[in-house]
């Protein structure tokens, strides 16, 4: 029997994260088409960690009981996935990372590794996702590896020719048939990142994103088709969403309360047992509009505890903010930080708040000086003067993504933070991050159903599956992975918090 492989090496953008344990939109568009265009073929699915695994010269270095972050990411067809790439008919590699990001337990698959591994396939090569963008700009980095590529979407009917644009998400509905076949090969519990809509909302569009690069007009999916999508995941097993593949949840529909509302509530309907419902980015203008006060509203009644909106100031230095037209002001960003607030600061019943905002900040855009990390410094303790609650802090250096306004006015000079940023950043962890985790989650306060996922040298890390959700240390203990328990908490530092543990959970 033909046998078609997914190989994925996971995606970032600034709309959405597909690093485990995130399943992204790509991986399921690919096992959709392949699964419609190849109905008689086995449709293998695993991850660049699986063929690290394999690959790895010799033993893992690392001594019981750390882990292994090549493990976390496993599917059941580690063991054979050499075997599976150089018998498949044809190979459809996820890759693209157009954000640079560090996670704990995946890194995404250089194009050094995916050359590697494409070296064991004999079948056609087909390439889906972000770093298709880049060889469409850049032919000449894998030429020959690809038989076709895909920068946005597969279909069925596309799958060996390639495409350059995203298809009709009527198309893309047609193709879907059921997701059991592609979950049960997942060995992690994934959260499905759920697509509401292409392209921005805003007039003028922010430097940095390659959003407007990926998709010049704002096509929305409707109500139905996302709710549908959700329930064929849930009946596959999958019980963790993030409705976060868009550049604004907020924006769903150009802020239409009534759909957003028809959407959360047609998503709990639909899936009554499901364990988490969280968004991802929010555009401040959008959250600070009184639409978005009634919007913050119905995220926290319809969505799950632990849940944030994160909003890209980007910047608080006027010059930066003129120059990439960033639009939103600290003054802005102050309202929207506080309608967020008014909406799901409370604690929920596990000792999670309901819903916060999260902060962006980029260093390395155009027009940046020493007095931007001072900007930076002051608006973030503004935040803190004023009582205000926020789940976390992004802060990351600007990269050039073909197409977008960013390529064209990058300067000659390096800015600033190329030399200062693990400095500025530190600044920030301890003037702001570690004084914000201190007051969201106080010292004694009881977190319940965290798991473990990792463990390191510092001890057994907990957390909950969720948008970006707090780490909690169990320091000095080894603890079976992924097995649950109540933590209080007990220390703080930038990033993460420490814990002691209350009870096993049940």
């Amino acid at each position: 029997m033909t046998t078609v492989v997914i190989l994925d090496c996971y995606t970032v953008e600034p709309s959405g994260l597909g690093v485990p344990p995130y399943l992204s939109s790509y991986a399921r568009l690919a096992f959709s088409a392949v699964s419609r265009a190849y109905p008689k073929a086995k449709v293998r699915y695993l991850t660049i960690d699986d063929v690290r695994w394999c690959l790895q010269e010799e033993e893992s270095t690392l001594e019981a009981p750390l882990t292994d972050a090549r493990t976390y990411s496993a599917t059941v067809n580690r063991e054979q996935s050499l075997k599976l790439l150089r018998d498949a008919a044809m190979v459809v590699v996820i890759a693209g990372d157009a954000v640079p990001s560090v996670h704990l337990h995946a890194v995404n698959g250089s194009p050094e590794e995916i050359i590697r591994a494409l070296s064991c396939a004999r079948g056609r090569r087909v390439l889906l996702g972000p770093l298709a963008s880049h060889l469409a700009q850049e032919p000449h980095r894998f030429a020959g590896l690809f038989d076709a590529i895909h920068t946005h979407t597969v279909t069925s009917g596309d799958v060996v020719m390639g495409s350059r644009s995203p298809a009709d998400y009527t198309r893309l509905a047609e193709d879907r048939a059921g997701f059991t076949g592609l979950m049960e090969q997942i060995a992690w519990t994934p959260i499905a990142e759920i697509e509401l809509y292409r392209g921005c909302t805003r007039r003028q569009f922010c430097s940095f994103c390659n959003e407007p690069a990926k998709s010049a007009a704002v096509v929305f999916r409707t109500v139905d088709d996302v709710v549908a999508e959700v329930e064929e995941l849930y009946s596959a097993g999958v019980r963790h969403f993030r409705l976060g593949q868009q550049t604004c949840f907020f924006s769903y529909f150009n802020r239409d309360a009534e759909q957003i509302e028809r959407l959360l509530a047609g998503i709990r309907e639909r899936c009554p047992d499901l364990e988490v419902l969280h968004i991802d980015n929010a555009d401040p203008l959008a959250v600070a509009s009184p639409s978005g006060a009634r919007i913050a509203r119905l995220v926290a009644r319809y969505c799950t505890e632990g849940n944030c909106a994160p909003m890209g100031i980007e910047s608080f230095d006027p010059v930066v903010i003129e120059r990439n037209a960033l639009t939103c002001t600290p003054q802005v960003l102050m309202r929207a930080v506080e309608h967020v607030n008014e909406a799901g600061a409370r604690p929920g019943p596990d000792g999670f708040p309901i819903l916060l905002p999260g902060l962006n900040i980029i260093y390395g855009l155009p027009g940046e000086t020493h007095r931007t990390h001072l900007h930076n410094l002051t608006g973030l303790d503004q935040i803190l003067q004023e009582g205000m609650l926020c789940h976390r802090l992004n802060v990351r250096q600007a990269r050039v993504y073909p197409n977008t306004p960013l390529a064209a006015l990058s300067e000659a000079e390096p800015p600033p933070s190329a030399e200062h940023f693990a400095t500025w950043k530190a600044d920030l962890d301890e003037v702001y991050d570690r004084p914000m985790k201190e007051r969201v989650y106080p010292r004694g306060r009881i977190l319940h159903g965290l798991h473990s996922f990792f463990v390191t040298s510092r001890g057994t890390w907990h957390r909950r599956l969720g948008s970006y959700p707090i780490q909690v240390i169990e320091r000095g203990q080894t603890r079976p992975l992924f097995s649950s328990a109540d933590m209080r908490v007990a220390e703080h530092a930038p990033r993460v918090i420490y814990g002691e543990r209350v009870t096993d959970a049940a």
